[in-house]
This record gives structure tokens, C-alpha cells and sequence, in this order.
């Protein structure tokens, strides 16, 4: 089990450091492909729409594969299909690569917390969290790289490339270790012996989840406009508030487990919502450009632990078929994605942008009100003062 849980350590990191190669070098991306800026949102809203349905592919393929086979896989195509993207210069290549890159998204993020829900079932304690760190990591790594290629010029494929040769032997080797465990027999099952997924008692997760999304590409999408056209920083200073964000971030992550072994998950997604919130209010109320990092430092502290508490308590809420529950949860990661920057951008132009942050603040505290829904389901942990275990896995 150590060596599994190593190996998707692996994979998290891998999956944020090519998400953060994109997201950061989207206008790079758009001048070597001519993309003009009316069309380029129409290129960024298709990758979150057929993300969602490669998530739902992905609940229906692991029915006969395993998803470690498909992490396995899917993950080596989507550093491949990075590197086409950075290579090519034709507009329908970089059609082709993005709605791609998409789908495969898709199923690599299912999987990957599919694999991370069926490890904490048998260690029968919080690790989710530390998955998400990994992720969290590779980001850092990855928008550093892309920092270095642009202040050098390296160009798109070799900046890319690189990576690509890294990263794939990596992952292909780690991937001999991934470890899927077989789900619990229960007694909400089907005929068929597999328990059914509710949507009815899966939505409040739904709901937490895309809100959580839409706080975080709040942040990833505006938090440098909003420092420097509302707050009035320097354009220099304006690019530290996501690398804050981040780190932050990663911090809460690596020792967000040890919380919710203590306390439970119910209590640590509280707190975590009112530290988002407040730092949504001093966001909006920041007289300056340095109180306003204080905002984003706070909700990084307050955001990082939502996500993976959310895909871990769907895990809990439905034992015998977690796979089904995160690949239907995942999609709502990508609806929040998808309508957070629009809707903070639509507020800001015809109210203000200090208005536009009070929505995600309020959005993400609907938390409150699904929280116990994380609350310790059959498989008896997450409340807190975790029963003593006879065999310690590591």
C-alpha cells in the first residue's frame, strides 16, 4: 500500500504540473496559433465541457477495466497530446489537441481520485488530502517552468518537450505500482450486487464541489486583473497573488490529513469555508494591493481542503460504488470552472469587481449548509479520533 499510494503521488504531481504548462502559457498559445480573443473563450469552454464528458466515460470503461489501467494510459496521452499543442500552428491542430487534451483530462482526474478513494478506504484514514498536495506541488513546478520559457522565449515545443520526456517515463514507471482495491459489499446493492449511485444524495456533494471550483478559478482567472486594475499594484507585483494562492495551498493540503484524522472532516471543510470566505471579504473590502494578498493567501488556506474532503466523502457515502459517485462528482469540478471566470467577469463589468467577489464568497459559503454530508459514512472514519487499527498499513 505504500508503494501505491507513492505511485499516485506521482500521478497528481504529473497531472498539475501539464495542467499548469497550459493554463499558464494560454497566451503564448493563442499567438503562435492566431487565435483572436472572441474565439479564444470558445476554445477554453470546450476543454471543462468534454472534460465532463470524459469523466462520464470514464464511470462506464471502469466497469470492465480497472482504473488503474486506464490512469495508466490516459496519462502518458495527455503529456503527448501537450506536446502536439505546443508543436503545431494550424488552427484546426490546436482544435484537435485542446478537445483532446479534454476528454483525456477527464478521464485522468476520475481515475485518479478513484484510485485515491479506494487507497483511503483500506488505510481507513485521511489521505486524500495529500494526493491533492502533490497536485498542488506539480502546479508549482509546472507554472515555475512556464515563468522560466517565457522570460527566456523558449519556444512552445521546447519548453514542452522536455517536460513530455520526463514526465511520461515517470509516470509509466510509477504506474506498475498503482493499487486498486476491491469495493465492500453492501447492503444498499443492486440486483446485480453493486450498490447504486443516488444523484438525490450525491447532489449536495455536487453542489459543494462546483462552488468550490468557482471560488478557485476566481482566483486562477482574476486575481491579477483585480490587483492591478482595481487595487492598482504594478504589473510585476500582480502575478504573485496565484503563485501565493498555490503555496498556500500546497500548505494546507500536506497538513490538512492531520485535521481531519483529529477533528473529523466535517469540522476541517467548515473551517476551511470560513477561512474562504473571510478571505473573499478582505479581497473585496483590501485598500491596497498588500492587503489584498492577504485575501488570496487566506482563501488558498481556506479552498485546498474542500475538494479532496469532497471526493473522499463520496467515496464514504457510497462504498460499493465510489468509482461511479467520483466520476459523476467530477463533473461538477468542470461546471464550476467553466461558469466562475464568466460569472466573475460579467459582474465586474456591470457592477464592480470588488462587488463581483462578495458571489464566490457567498457561493462557497453555501458549504455550511451540505457539511454533514461529510460527515463518517460505512467506512467509519472521518469523524475524528479514528478507531484503533490491528494492522497499521503504512
Amino acid at each position: 500500500m505504500r508503494h501505491g499510494r507513492a505511485a499516485l503521488a506521482v500521478s497528481f504531481f504529473t497531472q498539475g504540473a501539464l495542467f499548469a504548462l497550459l493554463v499558464t502559457r494560454i497566451p503564448a498559445i493563442q499567438d503562435r496559433y492566431g487565435i483572436s480573443d472572441g474565439l479564444l473563450p470558445v476554445f477554453l469552454a470546450a476543454v471543462p465541457i468534454l472534460a465532463g464528458g470524459g469523466s462520464i466515460a470514464t464511470e462506464q470503461i471502469v466497469k470492465r477495466v480497472r482504473p488503474s489501467v486506464v490512469l495508466r494510459w490516459v496519462q502518458p496521452v495527455v503529456a503527448v497530446v501537450l506536446l502536439l499543442l505546443g508543436a503545431g500552428d494550424q488552427l484546426w491542430v490546436a482544435a484537435v489537441t485542446l478537445a483532446l487534451f479534454g476528454v483525456c483530462v477527464g478521464g485522468l482526474d476520475a481515475s485518479m481520485n478513484m484510485l485515491g478513494v479506494s487507497l483511503q478506504h483500506t488505510y481507513r484514514r485521511s489521505i486524500m488530502l495529500g494526493f491533492h498536495a502533490s497536485y498542488s506541488l506539480g502546479g508549482i513546478v509546472g507554472a515555475s517552468l512556464a515563468w522560466s520559457g517565457a522570460h527566456w522565449h523558449v519556444s512552445l515545443v521546447a519548453l514542452y518537450g522536455p517536460a513530455v520526456a520526463v514526465l511520461i517515463p515517470l509516470t509509466l514507471v510509477a504506474s506498475r505500482w498503482y493499487a486498486d482495491q476491491e469495493q465492500p459489499a453492501v447492503e444498499t446493492a443492486d440486483e446485480g450486487g453493486r450498490q447504486t449511485v443516488v444523484m438525490r444524495m450525491l447532489m449536495p456533494l455536487c453542489l459543494v464541489m462546483a462552488f468550490a471550483y468557482i471560488g478557485d478559478s476566481t482566483v486562477s482567472n482574476w486575481s491579477a486583473k483585480y490587483l492591478q486594475d482595481t487595487l492598482h499594484s504594478s504589473e510585476q507585483l500582480s502575478t504573485v497573488p496565484y503563485a501565493v494562492y498555490m503555496v498556500t495551498t500546497l500548505i494546507g493540503r500536506s497538513v490538512g490529513d492531520f485535521g481531519v484524522r483529529r477533528y473529523g472532516a466535517a469540522p476541517v471543510v467548515r473551517l476551511g469555508t470560513v477561512v474562504a470566505m473571510a478571505g473573499f471579504a478582505v479581497v473585496a473590502a483590501a485598500p491596497g494591493a498588500w492587503v489584498g494578498m492577504l485575501g488570496f493567501t487566506l482563501l488558498g488556506l481556506g479552498l485546498c481542503v474542500i475538494v479532496p474532503q469532497t471526493f473522499a466523502a463520496a467515496g464514504r457515502m457510497f462504498p460499493g460504488d465510489s468509482d461511479a459517485a467520483i466520476a459523476r462528482l467530477n463533473i461538477f469540478n468542470y461546471v464550476g470552472f467553466l461558469v466562475g471566470s464568466p460569472l466573475v467577469g460579467a459582474l465586474g463589468d456591470v457592477w464592480s469587481y470588488r462587488g463581483a467577489m462578495l458571489v464566490p464568497m457567498l457561493l462557497v459559503g453555501a458549504t455550511l449548509l451540505y457539511a454533514r454530508s461529510f460527515e463518517a459514512g460505512p467506512a467509519g472514519y472521518g469523524v475524528g479520533h479514528e478507531r484503533q487499527r490491528t494492522v497499521d498499513v503504512g
